[in-house]
C-alpha cells in the first residue's frame, strides 16, 4: 500500500507539473521561460514552516506553535521536494529514493503543550527544520544530496507527529486544490483564493476533517461547490 501510494503522489505531482509548468520542466525552466528552482522552494517554505513558531523574541511573546501551519508547510515542501526527485530522477527510482527515506526518524519532538520550559528550548525545537533548510541551500544535486534532503523531510514529519498516511491524505487534497486553482484562473490572476472569510487552504482543510476518505474526484466537486458559492 506504501509503495503504491507513494508512486500515486509522484504520478499526480508529475502530471501537475506538466499542465503548470509545460513538458520540459525537467529541463529547468517553464514554458514561458521562468527558471525553476525546487530547493529554493523548499527552504523558503520551510522558513514559512519556522513562523509557525513563537520565534519572534519582539513580537508575540506569549503565543503557541500554529500545529495545524506546520502540516500544511510540510505538505508544501512535500510537493516541491517530489517535483526535485522528479526532475533528477525516472519515477522509478524517485519513488525507490522516498520509500527507503520513509523510516527516517528525528530526536526531536514538538511538544503539544507549550510554556516557558518550551520556549527556552525552542532552538532545538526548530533543528529539524532549520537542518532541512541547510540542504536545500547546498549547491548542486548529487545522488547523495538527494537521499539526505528527504530523509531530512521525513525526520521533519516525524517531529512534527506528521505520519505516512496522513501526508498522504493532505497531498491528496492539496493537489486537488492546486489543480482546482488552476482551472479557476489562478494563472491568470482571477482566482479568489479568499472563500467569504477564510483561506482555500482552510476550506479544503474543513472538508478533509469532514470526511477524511474522501477519494480525489468527489474533492473536486465538493471543492466546486463551495467556491461559486461566494
Amino acid at each position: 500500500m506504501v509503495r503504491e501510494r507513494i508512486y500515486e503522489m509522484l504520478q499526480l505531482q508529475n502530471d501537475l507539473n506538466n499542465r503548470t509548468n509545460g513538458l520540459q520542466w525537467r529541463e529547468g525552466i517553464t514554458q514561458k521561460g521562468k527558471v525553476i528552482n525546487w530547493k529554493r522552494a523548499i527552504y523558503m517554505e520551510g522558513m514559512e514552516l519556522i513562523d509557525s513558531f513563537p520565534w519572534k523574541h519582539w513580537k508575540s511573546i506569549d503565543s503557541a506553535p500554529d500545529y495545524e501551519n506546520m502540516e500544511i508547510e510540510l505538505v508544501d515542501i512535500w510537493h516541491f521536494l517530489m517535483s526535485y526527485l522528479l526532475q533528477h530522477n525516472p519515477l522509478g527510482e524517485a519513488a525507490q529514493i522516498i520509500e527507503e527515506a520513509l523510516g527516517s526518524r528525528s530526536d526531536i519532538r514538538i511538544p503539544r503543550q507549550w510554556g516557558a520550559q518550551e520556549n527556552r528550548a525552542l532552538d532545538s525545537y526548530l533543528d529539524p527544520f532549520e537542518e532541512l533548510i541547510a540542504l536545500a541551500l547546498i549547491k548542486g544535486d548529487s545522488p547523495e544530496l538527494q537521499r539526505l534532503l528527504t530523509e531530512q523531510f521525513f525526520k521533519a514529519c516525524d517531529a512534527v507527529g506528521l505520519p505516512f498516511d496522513t501526508l498522504y491524505r493532505l497531498y491528496i487534497g492539496k493537489n486537488a486544490l492546486n489543480q482546482f486553482r488552476q482551472d479557476h484562473g489562478y494563472r491568470e490572476g482571477s482566482y479568489r483564493k479568499i472563500w467569504g472569510e477564510r483561506e482555500d487552504n482552510e476550506v479544503l482543510q474543513e472538508i478533509l476533517q469532514e470526511n477524511p476518505t474522501i477519494s480525489y474526484p468527489l474533492l473536486m466537486e465538493e471543492l466546486a461547490k463551495r467556491y461559486p458559492t461566494l
